[in-house]
């Protein structure tokens, strides 16, 4: 099967590999499109250790050609695929907690991912999709389902206003769930205008640009008070800090991105003085997927617009090049098998 191989750090080759054959409890699955994201860059870059050679791609979308789903349907259902693999006997899988598993594999770091024509997946990591959700709009599910589950855990309350730093791909969809969970002002901030502008096509109540008046224009909205929630995707350092200047004394933060720093500035005292909860996130849990699937087929969560560009599976070093820059009017990049 022609896959495509990230042989050494910045290096992907196009090669004929064996299709895999699955294992007992696995099922092989076709590749119809994988989206391509910043921990793609990471583990691409060195950012993120693998071992080489490997398939990237995690956010995956397919067919089942041999085995079953999570709920048991057989060879021709369409899959988006749950990329973390536990090992469903340890203390965090037995509590419900798969995501935290201490021995479970990446689809994409530590197993070979979406970026080839077939991959085997554990059935449990099959999620069934409507055929009103099209191949492009499933690839997009694995990345919403992370959101939905870090907005569970930050327990958004009817009402309360919500800031979102960074509106890239998880900002954009960060504001459309918590206008779907409720919140009664989202506020997006970022320095792309084109970016702040779509943010408000998606509900958005106010786009702002980080300088030196923001702290007050989010006061002036709140009542004085600050935003109840703060959820920063950027995985940055400073833009972390500036959320946490955006909050209510008693808010919550929720740092969505990655961050990869092992040290840095942070305002430390704002923890202990406006007596901030911390919320983290990570990954996704089986019921996402399914709870992430209604909102999009729903209607709730738009996926189209936030699509820019479907690149054939050749073409994945360009993807990583294009990916590497903030090219004005780029979001999410699908790469399909075939195309």
């Amino acid at each position: 099967m022609k896959a495509m191989v990230l042989t050494a750090l910045s290096k992907i080759e196009e090669q004929e590999i064996p299709q895999p054959v699955p294992a007992d409890g696995e099922a092989l699955v076709r590749v119809t499109g994988s989206g391509i994201c910043g921990t793609d860059l990471k583990i691409f870059d060195g950012g993120m250790p693998a071992r080489l050679p490997l398939v990237m791609g995690h956010e995956i979308t397919g067919e089942i050609v041999k085995g079953h789903t999570a709920n048991g349907a057989g060879p021709g259902t369409r899959v988006v695929i749950d990329p973390t693999c536990a090992c469903g006997t340890c203390f965090h899988c037995k509590i419900g907690q798969t995501n935290l598993c201490p021995n479970s594999l990446l689809i994409g770091r530590e197993r070979n991912g979406g970026f080839a024509e077939y991959m085997t997946i554990p059935e449990t990591n099959a999620h069934s999709i409507p055929d009103d959700v099209d191949d492009d709009e499933a690839a997009f599910i694995q990345v919403f389902s992370t959101c939905w589950h870090a907005q569970m855990l930050a327990e958004i309350v009817p009402g309360e206003t919500v800031v979102v730093t960074g509106l890239g791909v998880a900002g954009q969809l960060h504001v459309q769930l918590a206008k779907a969970l409720g919140a009664g002002k989202v506020i997006g901030i970022t320095r792309s205008k084109w970016k702040r502008d779509m943010a408000e096509k998606f509900g958005a109540d106010l786009t702002l640009a980080p300088d030196e008046d923001t702290p007050e224009r989010i006061l002036e909205a709140t009542d004085g008070r600050g935003a109840d929630l703060g959820i920063e995707t950027a995985g940055k350092l400073y833009t972390l800090a500036q959320t946490m200047d955006l909050v209510r004394l008693g808010g919550r933060i929720l740092p969505f991105g990655i961050y990869t720093e092992k040290e840095g500035k942070l305002p430390f005292y704002d923890f202990y003085f406006k007596e901030l909860k911390i919320i983290n996130a990570r990954a996704s849990l089986a019921n996402s997927f399914p709870a992430s699937t209604k909102l999009v087929r729903d209607g709730d969560i738009q996926i189209k617009p936030l699509i820019t560009h479907v690149l054939p599976m050749t073409d994945l070093n360009k993807a990583m090049e294009m990916l590497a820059t903030d090219e004005p009017g780029r979001m999410k990049m699908i790469i399909r098998a075939s195309l």
